[in-house]
């Protein structure tokens, strides 16, 4: 849970590199914990128009020359947007900063960063939180209560940028939790890429064989499994592409499952039964471990 508003930010000057459902949210997380902190918003200007009605940014620009005076940055555009503004970020920053990002894949982000000046100090951030529809108009203030933050620091990071941030989380409501880059990438290929993946995947096969008449007799099984399939394309192709490995063994383990299921008879075998009481076990286990949350 958030702490009571304080006057004293651990960063005076904050620059948030794209203001979608993530970066908005931080800010506004922000704006609530520390009502003094200079908020900055880069992105389109009809985003930064919008932040600055919603109080969420002080200042705004669609030029990445906005952060250059920023104690901390965090890069919340998609993930291969983000790691194209590492390459430039050095020219735009004279001073030191610390910066972090909000991406769903490690790897490649923590490997571009190593081109950083060493002033720059980058610690890959990926906050486990979300909702079934992106952009501002979603961002809320307690997007990241009781919700995990993953970190991902490497040597060159240092003790007291990771302490720094870990604490400027906490405040926002995170509970942050520390992985080495591959380590989150294999995780999250299962706990994020896959669920989202299967289930665009099912509501594409479903509405393109029952079609809209069809579609009017589902029952609430449907909609309650196929929540996140409004979820933005472009989001996704980055991830995909930044985690290609990890997420396509997972998809070959849920097809894997899925021809066992297929291949076996209604009324002879294991198959259907073991895997329906394999996930009723780990759905009990989910829902234990969620409510420590």
């Amino acid at each position: 849970m958030a702490e009571a508003p304080s006057e004293t930010p651990p960063f005076a000057r904050i620059a948030i590199v794209g203001f979608g459902l993530i970066g908005g949210s931080i800010a506004l997380a922000i704006r609530e914990r520390w009502p003094s902190a200079l908020i900055i918003a880069v992105d389109r200007r009809d985003v930064i128009e919008t932040a600055m009605r919603m109080h969420a940014a002080d200042v705004g620009a669609d030029d990445l020359v906005m952060a250059a005076d920023a104690e901390l940055i965090v890069l919340a555009a998609p993930v291969r947007t983000n790691i194209r503004m590492l390459a430039t970020l050095g020219g735009h920053v004279a001073g030191d900063a610390l910066v972090t990002d909000t991406g769903s894949t490690k790897r490649e982000m923590v490997e571009a960063a190593r081109g950083l000046p060493a002033r720059l100090r980058f610690i890959g951030g990926h906050p486990l939180a979300g909702a079934a529809v992106g952009g501002l108009a979603a961002a809320r203030p307690d997007l990241f209560t009781g919700r995990p933050w993953i970190l991902t620091p490497t040597c060159e990071s240092g003790d007291q940028p990771l302490a720094m941030l870990t604490t400027f989380i906490a405040a926002l409501g995170g509970a942050v939790q520390v992985l080495a880059p591959d380590a989150h990438d294999a995780l999250v290929a299962y706990l994020s890429h896959l669920p989202q993946l299967a289930v665009t995947a099912l509501m594409h096969v479903v509405g393109g064989h029952a079609g809209e008449d069809g579609l009017s007799l589902a029952g609430r099984g449907l909609r309650d499994t196929t929540r996140l399939a409004t979820s933005p394309a472009g989001i996704w192709r980055d991830i995909a592409a930044t985690n290609h490995d990890y997420i396509s063994r997972a998809i070959d383990d849920l097809i894997a499952v899925l021809q066992q299921l297929k291949s076996a008879p209604g009324d002879e075998g294991t198959a259907i039964e073991d895997t329906f009481a394999s996930a009723a076990e780990w759905k009990r286990v989910l829902e234990r471990v969620g409510e420590r949350t």
